[in-house]
């Protein structure tokens, strides 16, 4: 078996078997294969397609390349829950927390923002002294006596994936369903939860802007867990303007403790709901969906929610005062207020540009290797569908450096559009797949 054999035989349309899928990422993992090879490979699944046999053994043997996650230590049936990524979508902080009250054992590795797009470890990172890093042993143990852990990813976890979506990042093949479906099943797999629950977006604001599209590939990452022996739903969930109003590490984090108050936006009290209330049902706790969102409500309106949240920050070695004193989290020391240019009522709010707006702030990332500023962001004072007068406050854009501050002015102003006639909010669960 050589790797010139394997390119001509899917250039030509052929599909690959196991053993051949299994050597280009056994060996491009390794180093044996090199780039130019491998990316005339991918260039060939990304025109020719890749069936859901080869999806499914891509996704196998990326998941086998590195370490895996035994949680099989901890009592009850673990459920994971993966964001595709947004702007301002804080639900882990707020599901997580919900799920575990509710007895769901929530043992959840997450990554970093890159782009316009946030990560639930920068937001953590912002809580004084939390720590997204423990040893396997104390991971385990603290999932079991408090039910709920959230770390950073490990570097040993799927390292084809990482070695293959760089150079998939740089030769144009990034689109394909096929690789992005195994490229995200392969990290929740070795992650070893039971059950999974994938929050699908589609928008402006989201990697994958067309509904359909993004229903397609929430279909295969399903078919996927199922193929693995995993119980997997997938939620199509709106990304054409920011969820909630805050969009930025800590602002992002204040959000999510008003919103286990009870006190948050509409819409990411109604997602994080809908998004916990799956995990419950698929963690054993109810004998329905419905019962589960039921159950996460009740845990929202008593405070158990929020005092989940304070017991994870706590055991992390964060500052737990940061849940009644919210003013501990980092922040700013500047801020420009976006205002409207006329009366009439939101008709749109771009959510690329607001998570573009960030990032100028210092909340995002263009590297891995760049550092953000936790306190950075953009609060927005008005929703699509709200009413405004001329020199109302859209937005309040928060950061620490005066040019990039300006920067992010110029790019959030660009966001609204405001017109005369009243307009529906868009519906923000699309569609639920894998029920």
């Amino acid at each position: 078996m050589n790797m010139i054999d394997i390119i001509l035989k899917k250039r030509d349309g052929g599909k690959l078997s196991q053993a051949e899928i299994q050597y280009f990422v056994r060996g491009y993992t390794e180093g044996s294969i090199p780039d130019y090879q491998a990316s005339a490979l991918l260039m060939a699944f990304f025109f020719r397609g890749i069936d859901r046999e080869e999806i499914f053994e891509l996704t196998n043997a990326m998941r086998y390349s590195g370490d895996t996650v035994d949680l099989s230590d901890i009592r009850g049936i673990k459920v994971d829950k993966h964001s595709t990524g947004g702007v301002g979508d804080k639900t882990t902080l707020i599901t997580a927390p919900l799920a575990a009250a509710c007895g769901v054992p929530v043992a959840k590795m997450s990554g970093r923002g890159l782009g316009f797009t946030g990560g639930t470890v920068d937001k953590l990172e912002s809580i004084p002294g939390f720590r997204t890093t423990l040893e396997p042993e104390e991971f385990l143990r603290q999932v079991n006596e408090t039910g709920i852990a959230l770390i950073g990813q490990t570097a040993h976890i799927t390292p084809a994936d990482k070695k293959i979506y760089a150079l998939r990042d740089v030769t144009g093949t990034v689109e394909n369903l096929g690789l992005i479906a195994s490229s995200i099943m392969s990290k929740k797999l070795a992650a070893g939860s039971d059950a999974i629950v994938l929050d699908v977006k589609c928008g402006s604001g989201a990697f994958m802007e067309d509904q359909q599209r993004a229903a397609q590939l929430g279909q295969i990452m399903c078919e996927i867990g199922v193929a693995a022996g995993k119980r997997t739903v997938a939620v199509i969930t709106d990304m054409s303007q920011p969820l909630g109003k805050a969009v930025g590490n800590s602002l992002e984090v204040a959000e999510a403790i008003e919103t286990l108050r009870g006190r948050g936006p509409e819409d990411i009290t109604q997602l994080s709901l809908k998004l916990a209330g799956i995990m419950i049902y698929l963690g054993g706790r109810v004998k329905t969906e419905a019962e589960g969102q039921i159950m996460a409500q009740q845990a929202l309106h008593s405070g158990a929610g929020l005092e989940k949240l304070k017991n994870l920050i706590i055991r992390q070695g964060g500052k737990g005062e940061v849940i009644d004193h919210p003013e501990l989290l980092p922040e700013a020391s500047m801020k420009r207020e976006i205002v409207a240019g006329s009366s009439g009522f939101v008709q749109a709010i771009d959510a690329k540009a607001v998570g573009l707006a960030s990032q100028h702030t210092g909340a995002g990332r263009l590297t891995k290797e760049d550092a953000v500023d936790l306190s950075a962001g953009i609060l927005l004072r008005k929703k699509v569908g709200d009413k405004v007068s001329r020199g109302e406050c859209l937005a309040v854009v928060y950061g620490n450096n005066k040019n990039k501050l300006t920067s992010a002015q110029k790019e959030a102003e660009k966001a609204f559009s405001i017109g005369k006639e009243k307009v529906e909010k868009p519906q923000l669960i699309k569609n639920i797949l894998g029920l």
